[in-house]
């Protein structure tokens, strides 16, 4: 009976893994698309749009009864303050991405998890060893080769991308706080509403009526936050979170791929260094993590007899 039974555990663990590489495909023509959009529309309109889409795709699936769950959740307000640092990272992110290469904004983007693990200590009170801040600093120094400070090219662009990731890496820390105890379509429903309410205040400025090609890259994009998001959620539920972690690093190879295809972009020679110095410091601290995770795991047997 154990051999059906591993052989099932398996089998659900490469679903897993397949799923988390649809979902960061999709992520990352997600960026593309935005990208494409933002240069002749405001980012505010941009994710009023792509937030208003994923709305109703939420609500018809769901109907109702999740607007009532959203409204009764106790969590709200904490998802909704997690909202708007997910918000200001959006548009400072897609601000950005009017003058920086796709590959550019990806690589500054993955200095996220790295902030998230330095602020792990001080915030969550996790304990941090010597290793994780060697990996964490190898991280940075890539961050800083990326950004070429000597040959500060777009200065404002990239302190808009160095911004966002800042704020994604708060927004991740607020999401281990209170995720665990919300379903992801009642997050789904405060983020995208809170998204629609502030994005919305600015549209009799920034309003610009899309053409019906754009309108439907409008409506692409929404899709694309919704099947990327479920594809993430169903990934992690069937592979561990050790095994998923390092897929998202695939984002780059993406990066790279979509903007040469479409707009012919070749990073530099430092972006490539240091977009490898990210990813190797980001494998090592989820290497750490496994490590610990599994030793705790030990512990726990050892303590159970």
């Amino acid at each position: 009976m154990a051999a059906p039974s591993s052989t099932g555990e398996s089998g659900s663990v490469l679903s897993g893994i397949g799923l988390a590489l649809s979902a960061y495909f999709t992520f990352s023509l997600q960026d593309a698309t935005v990208k494409w959009l933002v240069a002749d529309y405001s980012t505010p309109q941009v994710m009023f749009m792509r937030a208003a889409i994923i709305l109703v795709i939420a609500f018809s699936m769901n109907g109702r009864r999740l607007a009532m769950e959203a409204l009764a959740s106790v969590e709200r307000k904490a998802l909704a303050w997690r909202a708007l640092a997910l918000l200001a990272a959006w548009l400072c992110y897609y601000t950005a991405s009017r003058d920086l290469q796709l590959a550019e904004m990806s690589t500054i983007y993955f200095s996220s998890p790295l902030i998230v693990a330095a602020l792990a200590a001080p915030i969550l009170g996790e304990k941090v060893t010597r290793f994780r801040w060697f990996a964490i600093g190898i991280g940075f120094v890539g961050v800083v080769v990326a950004c070429r400070p000597t040959n500060m090219h777009q200065p404002v662009a990239i302190g808009l991308a160095l911004t966002a990731a800042l704020l994604w890496a708060y927004a991740m820390i607020l999401f281990r706080q209170v995720a665990p105890r919300i379903r992801t379509w009642v997050q789904m429903v405060i983020t995208n509403s809170t998204f629609v309410v502030v994005c919305g205040v600015s549209l009799p400025w920034a309003w610009k009526t899309p053409t019906l090609h754009d309108f439907l890259l409008m409506l692409l994009l929404g899709c694309m936050g919704c099947v990327g998001q479920y594809l993430v959620t169903e990934g992690i539920r069937r592979a561990p979170a050790t095994v998923i972690a390092p897929l998202e690093f695939s984002t780059l190879l993406w990066a790279f791929c979509l903007g040469y295809i479409i707009w012919g972009d070749l990073p530099d020679f430092a972006v490539f260094v240091g977009a490898a110095l990210i990813l190797a410091g980001g494998m090592m601290v989820i290497g750490a993590e496994w490590r610990a995770s599994r030793r705790r795991a030990l512990e726990r047997r050892a303590a159970l007899g």
